[in-house]
């Protein structure tokens, strides 16, 4: 591997040991490090690839899946150093059983980090709370970002750029700091690598349902809703939402759910409902690969408030109006379907009777009225009450929104 992340280990390894291996010295030890001698200053990326793959003579490499890939450039017993490339890259909103640093050797994200506040354990594997935004920030090729294991450092990275590539340094593991929660917001914190083993048999299961399309799959899931305690009900809700609604028996099971835990269920069907926005939202990132776009998406799914969005705009582009960037990106985002025109998640609605040549100019007009809080001096009409309606029930409605 490349002879800067030999130097880079031994040099963190050496100040490491003068501070007798302290895990609370590790994260600004590591950072400290990485900016004396930045990598995306250091390290010709095509470069390294070609080592990598001409040359045996590499650090182990682990069997992990994360990364797309991951490579592993310095190995040592008590911490190591990994290059991650991300081509579809959104992570989880998580928290972390290593700590130490990481640098942005090419591309950009947008870093959100969170508070989970009032937080209760239901089970080891399950709490709920109030997960909160508490800092955003678009992080560009350069920027280094300590990282500290356990509650402390709850965050999300939504890359930009195909491929995005950061440097870690990183301990193997922190005792204590466990388990490495998921966070699903606004109120549910799951352990991703607990596996339940029944429970994945039934969601098995069920998929065989979906796929035969059994008459009974719904009654299935609101008895076994009924009966099971609260995490493994949560997560059979999870899994069966989207079928539950295209079947149009989400309520009823979902009723069933909070009749059998009652408040400890109040939080769940907001988490859920922000489940369903946040992977559609990833799921558009598959197919749309402008960086421009991708940063739109970003914040469509990290950024809660109008005013934060327009901030987050005005710093990545800042000679241009954030209201005008965002009605561009909405004119290059309307695509045809075969009901008419949709605008990501938002369809034009099938109830109004508009030929599809007028209906892009319906939507950005109905998207700029909201956009400017309503400032336009004559008062929606109806046809465009009706589109302005779905736009704020799409994953647009950040957009709309003033508060958290």
């Amino acid at each position: 591997m490349d002879s800067y992340f030999e130097k880079l280990g031994r040099t963190v390894l050496e100040r490491w040991r003068q501070q007798n291996f302290s895990l609370e010295a590790f994260p600004e030890l590591a950072r400290i490090a990485i900016d004396e001698a930045p990598p995306s200053e250091n390290v010709d990326l095509e470069e390294m690839v070609h080592e990598f793959l001409a040359n045996d003579e590499q650090p182990f490499q682990s069997q992990s899946g994360f990364g797309q890939p991951e490579l592993v450039a310095f190995n040592h017993p008590r911490f190591y150093i990994q290059i991650l490339f991300w081509m579809e890259g959104t992570t989880d909103i998580h928290q972390h059983e290593f700590s130490g640093a990481f640098h942005v050797l090419q591309g950009s994200s947008i870093h959100t980090e969170f508070d989970f506040l009032g937080a209760r354990s239901i089970t080891p594997h399950l709490r709920i709370g109030d997960l909160q935004m508490k800092q955003i920030e678009l992080l560009e090729t350069g920027r280094t970002v300590p990282i500290t294991s356990g509650r402390e450092c709850i965050h999300s990275l939504f890359h930009l750029d195909t491929p995005s590539v950061t440097v870690v340094v990183r301990t193997h593991h922190d005792p204590g700091t466990g388990p490495q929660y998921n966070y699903l917001p606004p109120h549910i914190a799951i352990d991703p690598a607990y596996a339940d083993a029944l429970t994945l048999r039934r969601k098995q299961l069920l998929d065989v349902l979906e796929t035969v399309d059994h008459p009974d799959y719904a009654k299935f899931v609101g008895e076994m809703v009924e009966s099971l305690d609260f995490e493994r009900g949560f997560n059979m809700l999870h899994h069966t939402m989207s079928r539950l609604q295209d079947l149009d028996e989400w309520e009823a099971v979902l009723a069933t759910f909070q009749i059998r835990h009652g408040e400890l269920a109040k939080g769940v069907p907001d988490t859920l409902a922000e489940c369903l926005r946040r992977d559609s939202i990833a799921q558009m990132r598959y197919h749309i690969d402008d960086p421009d776009h991708r940063f739109f998406l970003a914040l469509l799914m990290n950024v809660p408030t109008r005013k934060d969005i327009h901030a987050l705009i005005s710093e990545r582009f800042p000679d241009q109006s954030p209201i005008e960037t965002i009605l561009s990106w909405a004119e290059e985002l309307i695509e045809p379907t075969d009901f008419g025109l949709t605008l990501l998640d938002a369809a034009f609605p099938e109830t109004l009777n508009v030929a599809i040549e007028a209906q892009s100019n319906l939507l950005i007009v109905a998207l700029k009225y909201a956009l400017k809080e309503g400032s336009e001096s004559k008062p929606l009409t109806a046809e465009l009450s009706v589109i302005h309606a779905a736009l704020t029930a799409s994953c647009l409605r950040p957009l709309f929104s003033e508060k958290h």
